[in-house]
């Protein structure tokens, strides 16, 4: 150890006398290492494009540094911090020592450890300027230039046809081959770019052509990150989403930024039920809009939701009895640059063996109903009632309620769009998006019901939280509305506004007319009891002119209250508007 510590201060002491006493003086900015040559040589050519005095260096073992210099230690400091702030160079470069670099490999042939440290004018613009009419010298021959792309894997030639294509030169098949077109759209970004056109690109304008590819990812920090926990490796924003906590199936990581950027990992394992289980779950979260694009598939889902202020991504596959897979949540407007991290993330995305412990969540975990996982589920902005009036599923509910709708659900399982609406009349028909086969449908009562009558409106009074619908008991109060309305009945029922468009029952379970929300106040304000139901004829009248037929009946006879609830709950359904 003592013998290798000699050697150590011989060799830095032979480099200090070696050095002119000017460069002995000198310091330089180190920018970053890499751990090959070939990974080194193409990093500095890409650096020298966009950056004055870039250099290259073994530092000894197996690594290699790309440096900047030589300044004085005033300059040097000065052009760090430049350079940091405009995000020029990574943020960990540091000032450097002549005596942590070994022998220069780039520029070929040249000794800068032996140069005076380079004067700085306070003008000087750290990237390159604007194009002049003089191309920029290469940093290759044609001939080099043909010998290193030769060297390119398929992979990297495909990289830069994208990166041309993004620039706006390239716009045919992204294939890695080099043919005419290819060769068009390198010519044309090279007199764009100052350069000498010769339909090959240069090492260092390779370099150059791909960081303004990848300048869009400026300030997101995107680095490969392994969540051991949730057993996942993938590229992550790192600059902009830190580690929250892991609440199964979920590994949350919040914004840390002003763009509003999250991610979520998800981990979990389980069935094929539960995975499809876990696609129709994730669509109820408050942060996955409801517009967008779904797909299920045996092993994969895929969920984008947009709104007008987020697009929220979700990824999903299931393998060996697990699921895996990522929420990314992202500010509206922002395609572009979404779609490279996105790329970023798939290309990058690879799974360790097992899943989230289910028992890792904090031990004071939120249990509202209102969660999952620490995640807000979303809410509708109005829940009525429903019932069925065919066998084909056809739902009857009440016009009002659906005014503000963007989409409408049965339940949360069922979408459903809008058949007809009459609002002078206040009624709808809605029709289920997929097949529904009823348990029952309504029938109606063709005969006169008698005043003071018992009758019970079926409604999902608390919405869905009961999970079934509710009755409320009332009489039968008038055969027409307070005007003399003959579409309209009166009822005494305290009812709550989840009850609207839900079946007012007779005393056998025929239906009597479909309750109508409360009025609003014009001038008045009626007792709570006092509610209005849109009878039988009307209703008949006008879906007979839609083409359904309702099922009548002129029987009364009495129902025990446990046959009416089933019934109710058989034909009512629970609306949804979102």
């Amino acid at each position: 150890m003592r013998r290798q510590g000699l050697a150590l201060v011989v060799w830095l002491f032979g480099v200090m006398v070696a050095l002119p006493v000017a460069a002995q003086n000198a310091v330089w900015i180190q920018i970053e290492a890499q751990p090959s040559l070939t990974e080194a040589e193409a990093s500095v050519r890409g650096y020298a494009a966009r950056l004055p005095d870039v250099a290259g260096f073994r530092l000894g073992g197996r690594w290699y540094g790309i440096a900047m210099g030589p300044y004085t230690r005033a300059d040097a400091e000065q052009r760090l911090a430049r350079l940091r702030a405009e995000r020029a160079i990574p943020q960990d470069a540091f000032i450097a020592f002549p005596s942590s670099f070994r022998t220069q490999f780039w520029p070929i042939g040249a000794n800068d450890l032996a140069a005076a440290p380079v004067a700085v004018t306070p003008s000087t613009p750290e990237s390159l300027s604007e194009p002049t009419a003089t191309p920029l010298p290469s940093d290759e021959t044609p001939s080099q230039a043909r010998a290193s792309e030769a060297l390119l894997s398929r992979d990297e030639k495909r990289l830069l046809q994208t990166a041309l294509a993004d620039a706006g030169f390239y716009n045919s098949t992204i294939d890695g081959l080099f043919g005419r077109g290819t060769r068009a759209s390198m010519a044309a970004w090279q007199v764009a770019n100052g350069y000498e056109e010769t339909g090959v690109l240069t090492s260092g304008q390779r370099g150059a052509l791909l960081a303004a590819y990848n300048a869009i990812l400026d300030g997101l920090g995107l680095a490969l990150q392994t969540d051991l926990a949730a057993g996942i490796t993938m590229q992550m924003p790192l600059d902009q989403v830190a580690f929250r906590e892991y609440e199964p199936p979920f590994a949350h990581y919040d914004a840390t930024g002003e763009e509003g950027i999250s991610l979520s990992l998800i981990s979990q394992e389980g069935s094929r039920a539960r995975f499809q289980g876990l696609y129709s779950v994730l669509q109820t979260l408050d942060v996955v809009p409801l517009d967008g694009p779904r797909e299920l598939s045996r092993n994969v889902f895929t969920i984008t939701g947009i709104d007008a202020t987020r697009q929220t991504t979700v990824e999903v596959r299931y393998q060996d009895g697990v699921m895996k897979g990522f929420m990314l949540v992202w500010p509206a407007g922002d395609e572009k640059r979404l779609s490279r991290v996105l790329a970023e993330i798939r290309a990058s995305f690879s799974v360790l063996p097992g899943a989230l412990d289910p028992g890792i969540a904090p031990p004071d975990e939120d249990q509202s109903i209102d969660l999952l996982a620490g995640l807000e589920i979303r809410q509708p902005k109005v829940e009525a009632t429903g019932f069925y009036v065919n066998a084909q599923g056809s739902v009857l509910t009440a016009a009002e309620p659906l005014a503000t709708c963007t989409r409408i659900s049965l339940g949360a399982e069922v979408d459903a769009e809008v058949a007809f609406i009459d609002a002078g009349l206040g009624l709808a028909i809605l029709r289920p998006s997929q097949a529904v086969t009823p348990l029952e449908f309504a029938t109606f009562q063709a005969a006169v019901p008698r005043l003071r009558a018992e009758v019970a409106v079926a409604g999902f009074s608390f919405g869905g939280d009961l999970g079934a619908p509710t009755l409320t008991l009332g009489t039968l109060a008038d055969l027409r509305g307070l005007n003399g309305d003959e579409s309209v009945k009166r009822l005494e029922l305290r009812a709550e506004p989840g009850d609207s468009g839900g079946p007012v029952l007779d005393q056998g379970g025929a239906v009597l007319g479909l309750l109508r929300p409360a009025p609003e106040p014009a001038g008045q304000i009626l007792p709570d009891f006092v509610r209005f139901v849109i009878d039988t004829d009307t209703i008949r009248a006008r879906l007979e002119t839609e083409g359904i037929a309702l099922r009548e009946t002129t029987v009364s006879a009495r129902k025990d209250p446990v046959e009416l609830s089933a019934l109710a709950d058989d034909i009512s359904v629970l609306v949804q508007c979102w």
